[in-house]
């Protein structure tokens, strides 16, 4: 219903067998690319903004290009940047993005994959990720104290700059090793390029982040890799066998792809890196050690295809556990109640929470109410409208479009259901929520706080922020007061257009359901304020701050 953008989806390939090999197997020489392309189009959903990818040929000769990009906005991208591409003859190296940009910056300087180019083929690197940074700052800073000059700030190309430097310092170890040994020309070139550890690179460049992330890249000399940050907040699955490796950021886009079973597909780890030699040679490094698992639960409850085998049962269990909720929401009463989900995205939920009505010996009533006139199907002022929502963030479309829709329809009572709890606190590892007074759970807990006269609380954790914001989160402090049956309460206040007659209740999946459902996913930040990362304590600290001083428009009395 309010359509929250992700950041973002990657692909990689590794051809492993001769070129003959594919076009004797699978009648194409442009097997690589024509996956590429199922794999981006089958991660669609994760970026619609832009679409980028890159190949490199390992066996082209000296004076001729060997590590190609495409890049291009819109919707549309994926088919633009193809229809660009030469065939590639010799391309062994895969990579795709697919965008969307949670920090509002757009045009085409901002789409990946970002090129560090070199004459050295071994020093060219190029680099895409699902991910977002919650220090770039504090690595700028890096960066420039080495006497560096970055011509951006943003964390994608900061991190080119950062990662390139470390390359470029590898290639200066191996240029001694072999100068050492006695290598010159082309003897030593290739020692070069025979010889790089990117475990090296990654270890000595993903140790100075703070954020979500997988990071994938490729060089001009041949490696390929995708590492996931410590606390395993973004996803990325992979596949390797005699033909290929290969990887995304979803495991159903490997399974249709490559027609392969869910159990064929391993999940890279926490602080694990998948690598890919010159030679073929495919390892797991452990990169960063692992942190506290806190794997994105948003992923389960939105993002993610619902076709994935576990998400589909994840999401039908947050609809499933909702069902006593609603039966007292409406008392009781099924026979004169009528359930619905918007958007598509909630149907798998929708289908869990009228199983569960279902299971009481309950006959079930469907519409869908939002795409067609039900008048006819629903009783008015007799009938309940129950509909369910995978989240509810913002509240403008509920205002603004849905409420009247449905308070057209004259229904008895309308309870509106989310399968996933309140959304209280903002996202800063790549989901579009980052400011406070966007979340409507937010706004709630801020009038109730008016409402109680105990502006001395707004006062009290403004300056907590201010003075300490990286030992706690001190934000959680302005929802402690209160139920979290009072802040539904005005919510439905809040977001109940003008003139709208029917009674409305929320019903909100608990943080304990949700962990229930999803117990492999437990990071739960938006609801709980449990950031796994110091940096994502500092940034909804500072929010609270920019709140105060830039939406109510003073500073509270320190």
């Amino acid at each position: 219903m309010e359509p929250l953008k992700h950041n973002c989806g990657v692909a990689l390939i590794r051809l492993l067998k001769p070129f003959s090999f594919y076009e004797r197997k699978y009648g194409t020489s442009r097997y690589g690319l024509e996956k590429l392309y199922l794999m981006m189009e089958k991660q669609h959903n994760r970026g619609q903004e832009g679409a980028g990818l890159a190949y490199v040929d390992l066996e082209a000769e000296v004076g001729t290009e060997y590590m190609f990009r495409e890049r291009a906005e819109g919707p549309d991208a994926i088919a633009e940047i193809f229809k660009r591409v030469e065939t590639p003859a010799h391309a062994q190296l895969y990579m795709g993005h697919l965008r969307y940009s949670t920090t509002g910056k757009s045009g085409l300087t901002y789409v990946h994959p970002y090129l560090r180019r070199n004459n050295w083929r071994a020093k060219n690197l190029c680099l895409c990720g699902n991910f977002n940074m919650t220090n770039i700052d504090e690595v700028f800073q890096f960066l420039t104290a080495q006497g560096q000059s970055p011509r951006l700030r943003g964390d994608a190309y900061i991190t080119l700059e950062l990662m390139g430097h470390r390359l470029d310092r590898e290639v200066e170890r191996l240029f001694d090793e072999a100068t050492g040994m006695g290598l010159q020309g082309l003897d030593l070139t290739r020692y070069i390029d025979d010889h790089i550890c990117m475990a090296n690179v990654l270890k000595t460049t993903m140790s100075h982040y703070d954020g979500g992330y997988v990071m994938c890249g490729l060089t001009g000399s041949g490696e390929m890799f995708a590492v996931r940050d410590p606390w395993g907040i973004r996803p990325a699955f992979y596949y390797r066998d005699e033909e290929m490796v290969v990887l995304a950021s979803e495991r159903p886009v490997l399974q249709t792809t490559f027609n392969l079973e869910a159990s064929d597909v391993c999940e890279l780890l926490p602080g694990q890196a998948l690598i890919v030699r010159k030679n073929g040679e495919s390892l797991l490094e452990q990169i960063l050690p692992a942190q506290r698992l806190s794997a994105c639960s948003f992923e389960r409850i939105y993002f993610s295809r619902g076709s994935d085998r576990d998400v589909y049962q994840e999401r039908k269990r947050l609809g499933e556990q909702l069902t006593e909720s609603i039966l007292k929401a409406v008392d009781g009463d099924v026979a004169h109640t009528v359930f619905s989900y918007i958007p598509n995205t909630a149907e798998v939920a929708f289908h869990g929470m009228t199983d569960g009505v279902r299971r009481l010996d309950h006959d079930v009533r469907i519409e869908k109410v939002v795409w067609k006139d039900i008048k006819g199907s629903l009783v008015p002022y007799e009938d309940n409208l129950v509909v369910i929502d995978d989240s509810i963030v913002r509240g403008t479309t509920l205002r603004e479009s849905i409420f009247k829709i449905l308070d057209r329809l004259h229904p008895k009572k309308i309870v509106m259901v989310s399968s996933s709890p309140q959304i209280r606190y903002p996202d800063y590892y790549g989901i579009d929520m980052s400011h406070l007074e966007e979340l409507c759970a937010f706004r709630a807990a801020v009038a109730l706080i008016r409402d109680h006269g105990m502006q001395q609380l707004m006062a009290d954790v403004y300056r907590a922020c201010k003075e300490d914001p990286a030992s706690a989160n001190h934000v959680q402090k302005i929802y402690a007061p209160f139920t979290t049956e009072q802040i539904d309460r005005k919510i439905v206040e809040m977001l109940r257009p003008e003139g709208m007659q029917t009674p409305v209740e929320l019903v909100f999946q608990s943080v304990e359901g949700l962990h229930r459902a999803c117990p492999d996913h437990p990071g739960d930040w938006y609801f709980t304020g449990e950031y796994p990362t110091p940096g994502g304590v500092r940034l909804c600290n500072g929010a609270f701050v920019n709140y105060v001083e830039n939406v109510m428009g003073f500073q509270l009395q320190l």
